[in-house]
């Protein structure tokens, strides 16, 4: 099939016309390219995912679809194995293995990263790669590993990746071609349903509260504040909240203002036939307490017929659960709930009442859910109304209010396309929040994408493996997030080249035809030994005679530099050069002991262009590549010309400088001053620009330092244990190594095993001054060995503080006796009635990464009676509810 009918097949079968972001999307694939595609949620993205599986599919090549999470990539291919067939599409994302060989397969990011690591020899057929919620690289705690598959994938994969709009869409397109090649960005900023952001509020004296348009019909869409409910502002406010139904209680039992209920919202907007909705509370006990108040209040939203087929979906999503597993999960109590078009939606529930209530709300049989923010990301779940109970949140430590890219994938679920001509976005009132806060959040619709990027110490640990020590370097330089740095650095090298001049100017100012001002002036400070005019002297002669693309060693740019451009003046000679890291640094005299030497040379792309990226680059490639006698492999030499040794000092001269006898003395003198200031504006610029082009290095020689501290490092290779910890993919990965290489997990049986192991993935979460309960061991011997887990973090803790890194979390304990329990046999309901803080969605969740890194223990493990107890423990954690799930093997 030609590529042109090939094409007109895909279109054919779509249920819409393509939009014009989506065929230029299209037409950038068909053209070769690499596309990131940001457009509003519920626009159609993922239609351009599906053409490149299809053109793979077409090609016999290979697409595969990564996600940020198991249960979005679950629903992924649910959806591709509808639209191409079982044979077709797999999944991998560590609870499941379905067809790993597919020509499509679906899997969560850190798969693949994984697969990279390893040189799976399945990335050579690899044609596509589509990174969904792309934007997800931000994430503080995993957001690095989309750049790590971005930086590493073979040169011959092309990305498909998939964003909420965001305000630098551009500038990380930018950022992908350079990294990937040639990448076409296509942004689409309008709403694929227009959305109405209304106000609600309700006022003393009205039978019914105000449902407030937040900004004023504008036929030019200018989002103008609506004057009426800006007023309110000024209004004082009631205390309800002593009401039967929860709400935001107000500062004045006199007010005329008060926040409508959850049911009083929910019945209003049943009469105006506003649903379904999806109300966002950011509270798991909230949202099962507004599901208890809708159905203590009466609100019955279904038919027979459609209660009959909710039934149908909940007891086919349980049909693998024990009732003694739906007992302790209140299954009853939920299922009357769903039955009546009603449901919470939130991680402290398990995957499969997760699973029915998206599947409900999607076929428009639940019409009300009420759920925390995890349902914004990717989730399928449109609905025609979207409501915000409180525009901040609680993160586990403190609260934070709503960002604006937040509000928008929030309310990006408000509005069908094919189905509503407008979607409505519903704040409730707060008298805490005024409402200009609240116009203000609604019309800034995008946000701009960060970097969470930094070095762990697996990441490390996999450089050192694949790379030497300029290479690794260099990739971590190609970091989104160093990009964005070197941004900023071009700002701050345009103030640099300002103050520059002014300073030549000055500098000129203070030369004196009678003798060296420079000197005299040092002198009459006392600052000035005989000898150091003289090395001066030596070291400006040096730099004075160096040209475009003289080579240099020196310790400041990693190793070794190539000159770009000589910056003499009649004083004080300068020269702009260029690290292997693609770093721009100045030197100067004070930056030499020595009298630089010259150790090689290269030439000089053109056109010149030093703050052009790519220039850098190609030059940085060529001196990397250029071989200097007497260099380590880390670029440093025997005889590093950096100052550093102390001089021995001799008294100052008292002899008659001809200086003071100059009649311009005082113009001098005043151009000395002037010149100080801008030295020190100068040097202050100079280290921002220091702080942004190398903090990426400085981190990770900090992380190279304390792997060879604790064994994993020898110099530039990996020792055994450092084999063991690049295979380790974990947010405690060097403690998980220490445990394996200092048998911490020998001689158990699995049931001990797994509950030493829970300490590495489990954290307790909750406000900040309520402490963990007490750690409860099964055993004498689990404690003695949870003590030197305790040792070997405290050791960890101090070689990171005197390192200067920030502190890996510490080890939890609190889940243990529970792990122990459940890998025993024991029911669901046993094992909560062993803790008051744990739900059964964060048991599933808690479990699940526990059999993760029991796999990994299992593989890692140089010891065969540990490898099977780990992967005996996986297995016996790996049950009911654990392992239930919407996926089966088609």
């Amino acid at each position: 099939m030609t590529l042109e009918s090939h094409r007109i097949a895909f279109e054919s079968n779509l249920e819409f016309p393509l939009d014009d972001f989506q065929r230029r999307a299209l037409d950038a694939i068909d053209a070769g390219d690499s596309v990131l595609v940001a457009a509003p949620t519920g626009s159609g993205k993922t239609l351009i995912a599906e053409y490149a599986a299809a053109c793979a599919i077409s090609r016999g090549t290979k697409t595969f679809y990564t996600t940020p999470l198991k249960a979005l990539s679950n629903q992924k291919y649910g959806d591709l194995v509808e639209a191409h067939g079982d044979i077709q599409v797999g999944l991998l994302t560590g609870d499941n293995s379905v067809r790993g060989d597919a020509s499509v397969v679906v899997m969560t990011t850190e798969v693949l990263r994984n697969m990279i690591y390893a040189g799976s020899e399945v990335l050579d057929e690899l044609e596509f790669v589509v990174l969904d919620e792309v934007h997800y690289l931000q994430d503080r705690f995993r957001g690095a590993v989309w750049e790590e598959v971005l930086i590493h994938l073979p040169a011959h994969v092309r990305i498909v990746a998939l964003s909420a709009t965001v305000s630098n869409a551009e500038e990380f397109a930018e950022w992908i071609q350079t990294v990937r090649g040639r990448t076409v960005a296509i942004i689409e900023e309008r709403r694929p349903v227009k959305l109405t952001n209304l106000y609600a509020v309700g006022e003393k004296g009205n039978p019914d509260f105000h449902l407030l348009p937040v900004f004023m019909p504008d036929p030019a869409d200018d989002l103008r504040p609506n004057p009426e409910a800006a007023k309110l502002d000024g209004q004082p406010t009631r205390d309800r909240s002593a009401s039967r139904y929860p709400r935001s209680g107000g500062q004045s039992p006199s007010g005329r203002l008060f926040t409508p209920s959850r049911v009083e919202i929910i019945q209003r907007l049943a009469d105006e036939n506003m649903l379904p909705a999806i109300t966002f509370i950011f509270s798991r006990a909230g949202c099962d307490a507004a599901v208890d108040q809708c159905l203590a209040s009466g609100i019955r939203l279904t038919t027979r017929e459609e209660r009959r087929e909710l039934r149908r979906i909940a007891e086919a999503r349980t049909a693998m659960l024990s009732e003694s597993d739906l007992v302790a999960l209140r299954y009853d109590a939920w299922r009357i709930a769903f039955e009546a078009g009603i449901a919470a939606h939130h991680a402290g529930m398990i995957p499969p009442l997760k699973e029915a209530a998206e599947e409900a709300f999607a076929a428009g049989l639940v019409k009300v859910v009420f759920a925390t923010e995890t349902l914004a990301l990717g989730i399928n779940m449109p609905a025609r109304t979207v409501v915000i109970e409180k525009l901040s949140k609680f993160t586990g430590e403190h609260h934070e209010f709503l960002t604006p890219g937040e509000y928008t994938q929030l309310t990006g679920r408000a509005g069908r396309r094919g189905i509503d001509d407008r979607g409505f976005a519903v704040v409730a009132w707060s008298p805490f929040v005024p409402f200009e806060q609240v116009a203000g959040l609604a019309s800034r619709r995008t946000y701009a994408l960060t970097s969470s990027f930094r070095p762990t110490y697996n990441m490390t640990a996999n450089l050192v493996s694949r790379c030497d020590a300029l290479e690794a370097r260099h990739l971590l330089g190609l970091s989104f997030a160093q990009y964005r740095a070197n941004s900023d650095v071009v700002a701050l090298e345009d103030q640099l080249e300002i103050i520059g001049s002014l300073l030549e100017k000055e500098r000129e100012l203070m030369v004196c035809d009678l003798g060296d001002f420079v000197d005299y002036r040092a002198l009459v400070a006392g600052t000035e030994r005989p000898g150091d005019s003289a090395k001066r002297s030596s070291v400006e002669n040096a730099l004075a005679q160096m040209r475009p693309g003289s080579v240099l060693r020196t310790k400041r740019c990693g190793g070794r530099c190539v000159v770009l451009r000589h910056e003499g003046g009649r004083s004080g000679t300068r020269i702009l050069v260029l690290g292997a890291d693609s770093t721009l640094t100045r030197l100067g005299p004070p930056d030499f002991e020595t009298a630089p030497q010259v150790v090689g040379d290269l030439d000089i792309p053109t056109p010149f262009a030093p703050k052009n990226p790519s220039f850098r680059r190609a030059l940085a490639g060529r001196l990397r590549a250029l071989k200097l006698e007497g260099e380590d492999a880390n670029g440093d030499s025997a005889g590093s010309n950096q100052r550093g040794k102390k001089q021995k000092k001799t008294p100052p001269s008292e002899e008659f400088h001809p200086v003071s006898e100059c009649p311009r003395l005082e113009s001098h003198l005043r151009a000395a001053s002037k010149a100080d200031r801008l030295t020190k504006d100068y040097a202050r610029l100079e280290r921002r620009v220091q702080a942004r082009s190398d903090n990426l290095g400085r981190m990770f020689d900090r992380v190279l330092r304390v792997l060879e501290e604790r064994g994993y490092l020898d110099g530039w290779s990996l020792t055994a244990s450092g084999e063991s910890l690049m295979r380790i993919n974990s947010e405690t990965d060097i403690l998980v190594a220490d445990a394996i290489n200092t048998g911490i997990f020998d001689g158990l049986r699995p049931q001990e095993l797994a509950s030493i192991a829970s300490v590495f993935t489990y954290e307790h979460r909750g406000p900040e001054h309520r402490r963990p309960p007490a750690p409860r061991w099964p055993s004498g011997d689990l404690a003695k060995r949870w003590r030197a887990i305790e040792r070997h973090w405290n050791s960890l803790r101090s070689d990171e503080e005197d390192a200067g890194l920030p502190e890996m979390r510490p080890p939890d304990p609190g889940l243990a006796l529970i792990v122990k329990a459940w890998a025993s046999g024991h029911d669901l309901s046993d094992v909560l009635d062993l803790t008051d803080d744990l739900t059964g969605g964060d048991f599933v969740r808690h479990m699940k990464q526990l059999v993760d890194l029991l796999r990994q223990i299992s593989v890692v493990s140089e010891n065969p009676q540990t490898k099977e107890s780990a992967r005996s423990a996986a297995d016996l954690c790996f049950r009911g509810v654990v392992c239930a799930s919407g996926v089966t093997a088609q």
